[in-house]
């Protein structure tokens, strides 16, 4: 597929010249870890049952990467073409991205949550060549829902299904005998260019369909370059991998940011706190980056009797303000160090709180911009505005995207390329640390995990007992946010929690988007023109939740 993207040539000329954008890319960093570490544990991926996990090392893991990407190739694959990974934190996604990022493909991971609805979108979307998914995860079916949907999908190639012992299982298709790696290990050939589109990640948004988010190597490097630095990480880290790959931050911090680095990620599938931990002792864990509602559950588990983890000294946390109790907690009873993280898809991490001074900054900022990038608030004109005056986030710098896929009327970059967030935020101060304080995009954040309120308002409005809908967030101890649906219903209908989960596992939407609380109302608060007051909504909800806890 070709690629447009909104790639202004002064600012990647200033970019090259002051040294934030290296020109390399994944393979080139990897090749020299290769050719300095080729022993050294690259992936430690758990296995079922009682078999100790598997270590694969740089050199393992470079001979699995050549053979997937000959047989990517023989299947059709080349430059610019998009390969799908809808696979949990499993080195077989870690070996698909990276021999798509050899042949100049372009990634696209998808979180294991998303349905038929959400995927039949995406990968017509983007045209994907090759879908990977799992055979079975947290017990739904992905295999048989994938090859239900292959008859809408004409550009696909290729069915790849992992943990499946059949004609299209992964290590036949992309790791079978008769495949003949075309390139030696360790080659210095790179299909890919630092400027071509190297990832493709959908993030949600209010525009109803989801936006499919172009980086190149440039941009996505720039800031995991700094990030290593700034976070003291050294090729001695032991990185674990616990937020999902289909996410930016996970992708980004727990398998390209350590592969750069020469570290070793411990990959963990499922989360499960306890476990969690075991693992950060066994295989000395020292840094992660994660959710807030991770963090939680880790400072819960700890609290409630599970051994610490030495070893374990930092967590970048992102997705939500970290509570400045979670601050405190996770000093106090694991001796561990929380440098909160704001970005987004489109600018990757954009504020980190320094390392030196995260037990400060952490319970009351979002960071100081990453180095490389820069962030400013203003006014509704556009004029910055004082400390401590809140306002619309805008950013701009090395790792922002450069462009929305098909849909450039979307971009809002203007033409001193500041990007308008929907984020808005303060500064605390003249060191240039901010605070997130709500959001002008209608996004809701569970967990981590953006849902796309308007989206999902459109799909039940559809339901034959709705008149109108208003979905907001309201606040959650452990996911940050849930979300509540205000439903003003047609004469003589009725509507509960239980027709709302028929009505929407039957649409094949992804259960971490359902409404967790329905209201039903006479009429929904409006504006004179007409326009729903959702703040009067979140006041409704945030008072009821209060009562209730």
């Amino acid at each position: 597929m070709p690629f447009e993207i909104a790639l202004n040539p002064a600012r990647a000329d200033t970019l090259r010249a002051q040294g934030w954008w290296r020109d390399t890319t994944i393979n080139a960093c990897f090749d020299r870890v290769l050719e300095h570490s080729p022993d050294k544990t690259a992936l430690v991926a758990l296995t079922r049952g009682n078999e100790a996990p598997w270590r694969i090392s740089y050199r393992e893991l470079d001979q699995l990467v050549a053979r997937a990407a000959a047989s990517l190739s023989a299947l059709g694959v080349g430059r610019g073409d998009v390969v799908s990974i809808q696979l949990p934190n499993v080195w077989q996604f870690v070996v698909t991205s990276l021999a798509t990022s050899r042949i100049g493909g372009v990634v696209n991971p998808l979180m294991p949550i998303l349905r038929e609805r959400e995927l039949v979108y995406m990968l017509d979307f983007c045209e994907a060549t090759i879908l990977v998914v799992p055979s079975h995860y947290r017990g739904h079916d992905h295999a048989s829902m994938a090859r239900s949907l292959l008859p809408q999908l004409t550009k696909l190639k290729r069915l790849v299904v992992v943990g499946e012992d059949s004609a299209d299982g992964f290590d036949r298709v992309l790791l079978g005998s008769d495949v003949k790696a075309s390139a030696s290990p360790g080659s210095a050939a790179d299909a890919l260019q630092p400027d071509d589109v190297t990832l493709l990640m959908f993030s949600s948004g209010t525009t109803g369909a989801p936006k499919g988010v172009m980086h190149t190597s440039n941009t996505l490097l720039s800031t995991l370059f700094t990030s290593i630095e700034d976070l003291h990480l050294t090729p001695d880290d032991v990185v674990l991998a616990i937020s999902p790959v289909g996410h930016l931050l996970g992708y980004a911090y727990q398998t390209m940011m350590p592969l750069m680095l020469g570290a070793t990620i411990v990959l963990m599938d499922e989360w499960d706190p306890s476990v969690a931990l075991e693992l950060m002792r066994s295989e000395k864990v020292s840094f992660s980056s994660a959710a807030t509602p991770f963090l939680a559950d880790l400072l819960n588990a700890v609290e409630a009797g599970d051994p610490g983890a030495p070893s374990f000294r930092l967590l970048g946390c992102g997705g939500a303000p970290v509570p400045a109790v979670m601050v405190e907690r996770a000093a106090t009873c694991m001796n561990l160090t929380v440098c909160s993280i704001w970005g987004m898809t489109e600018t990757v991490a954009g504020t980190l709180t320094q390392i030196e001074r995260a037990r400060e900054l952490s319970a009351m900022a979002d960071g100081r911009p990453v180095r490389g990038n820069e962030v400013k608030v203003v006014d509704e004109d556009g004029r910055p505005v004082p400390v401590g005056t809140t306002g619309r986030l805008l950013f701009r710098g090395s790792s922002l995207f450069v462009g929305y896929l098909r849909r450039p009327e979307l971009n809002a970059v203007d033409a001193e390329g500041w990007f308008d967030t929907g984020d808005r935020a303060y500064t605390l101060n003249d060191e240039r640390y901010i605070r997130i304080n709500g959001r002008s995009k209608d996004i809701i954040i569970r967990g981590g995990e953006n849902i796309p309120v308007f989206e999902i308002e459109s799909l039940l409005l559809r339901h034959p007992a709705i008149a109108e809908i208003a979905i907001v967030g309201y606040p959650d101890e452990r996911l940050g946010e849930r979300a509540c649906a205000f439903i003003v219903l047609k004469p003589g209908r009725t509507f509960d929690m239980e027709v709302l989960a028929e009505y929407m596992q039957a649409s094949k939407t992804a259960k971490q988007y359902w409404p967790e609380r329905i209201v039903i109302c006479p009429e929904l608060p409006k504006t004179g023109s007409g326009k729903v007051q959702k703040f009067r909504l979140r006041e409704r909800v945030i008072a009821f939740a209060s009562e209730q806890a």
